[in-house]
């Protein structure tokens, strides 16, 4: 018995995957020969692959069939329930059809039908899913090589997945990619108003009308997203406790769970209790209504903070997200926990939250002063007793 396994070479040239080469005695007295590219990458993981392939033609043999049924079974050939192995545009279709089967986020959904459309299928469209290679994912790197890492992350991360659910669905026998080595992403510095910006942006809000100082204060003093402020609901809003319950945002028209997949409880503060309570009106479930009374949507959410901006002086670039940074930012600012920042953000993880940390001034230093207060069990005379009584 013997199975070796090789760099796969076409002309001499290494062709980035792996070659096993199964040879075998059957009981039969024939000699079982087969050479077959390897459907993973990695030597180890290649290896596995070759010994799990001698352990199937050892058992196919002793159920009685010969060299040239098993390496017709092996190989699809003669197998009415053997499918063939479809290439990832043939695959598309499947994939978005289980990322909506699993209610995935609609905005998931979408970013994963353009990434399929605009990056993968033009460049890995026509590969069989068991034949993509490191090579490939190496060369699609390269096509991205002008775009940000966080976007060429996106796509190697769309990619991982639908050969993930490929194998989860049973259409390919195991992933072909051992890693896919995310590119290094720059921690980008997060922009937000200063407590003097944030004001002056809050009056001109206050002067333009009421729904865009709702809006506004909204976003930056509880901290909410664009599509939640579209989404809000009047009886989300708890006047008599003071408290906002985040549970749903809008998004193109659709209406899903926050990012992060759970809601939240934040508490008003003052000014924005007050500000929600002068936009109470009879026209609709949603808190903030257009002119007509239909529901608001993100592109006029973005024309009410533009002309805020515009009057406060602030560049208007109408990106509401800012207000969000500004709300975790002044938290952090004025010394609020990094874990309660997160629970009132709505961060899955710490880490997102930590971003802005570093903004708390003094804080390391106040840490270290709670040193300064650390309670001592025994009297100081009794401390100063046992020291007497070492040095004695």
């Amino acid at each position: 018995m013997a199975v070796k396994v090789r760099e796969y070479r076409r002309r001499g040239k290494p062709m980035g995957c792996w070659e096993a080469d199964v040879r075998l005695p059957l009981p039969s007295g024939e000699f079982y020969r087969e050479r077959v590219r390897v459907p993973v990458s990695g030597k180890t993981s290649a290896k596995r692959w070759a010994d799990a392939r001698e352990a199937e033609v050892i058992s196919l043999a002793r159920s009685g069939l010969d060299a040239e049924a098993i390496h017709a079974k092996l190989n699809g050939k003669g197998a009415a329930n053997e499918a063939r192995v479809p290439t990832l545009a043939e695959f598309e279709k499947q994939f978005i059809e289980h990322a909506r089967a699993n209610r995935q986020k609609a905005s998931t959904v979408y970013a994963k039908e353009s990434i399929l459309r605009v990056h993968l299928v033009p460049v890995l469209g026509t590969k069989r899913l068991d034949e993509i290679t490191e090579a490939d994912v190496q060369a699609l790197k390269v096509t991205l090589a002008e775009h940000r890492p966080k976007t060429v992350n996106n796509v190697l991360a769309t990619l991982s997945k639908l050969l993930r659910v490929a194998k989860r669905l049973g259409v390919i026998d195991a992933v072909p990619v051992e890693s896919f080595e995310l590119v290094k992403a720059p921690l980008a510095a997060v922009p937000f108003y200063t407590f003097e910006e944030y004001a002056v942006l809050v009056a001109a809000a206050r002067r333009l009308d009421p729904r865009i100082l709702a809006a506004v204060l909204l976003g930056g003093n509880a901290g909410l997203r664009a599509g939640e402020v579209v989404a809000l609901e009047l009886p989300d809003v708890r006047r008599a406790n003071a408290r906002i319950t985040i549970e749903r945002q809008a998004w193109r028209g659709v209406v899903d769970t926050p990012k992060g997949g759970k809601g939240r409880v934040v508490p008003m503060t003052d000014a924005l209790k007050a500000a929600l309570a002068a936009v109470r009106h009879l026209r609709g479930a949603r808190v903030l209504v257009q002119d007509d009374g239909s529901d608001l949507t993100a592109k006029v959410l973005r024309g009410w903070m533009k002309s805020a901006q515009r009057l406060a002086g602030l560049r208007p670039t109408g990106n509401f997200h800012i207000l969000r940074h500004t709300f975790c930012s002044h938290l952090a600012m004025r010394g609020a926990p990094a874990k309660v920042i997160q629970e009132l953000a709505g961060h899955t993880h710490l880490s997102t939250t930590m971003r802005y940390m570093h903004l708390a001034e003094g804080h390391k230093e106040q840490a270290i002063r709670l040193l300064d207060d650390r309670p001592v069990t025994a009297p100081a005379a009794g401390v100063e007793a046992r020291l007497e009584a070492v040095e004695g």
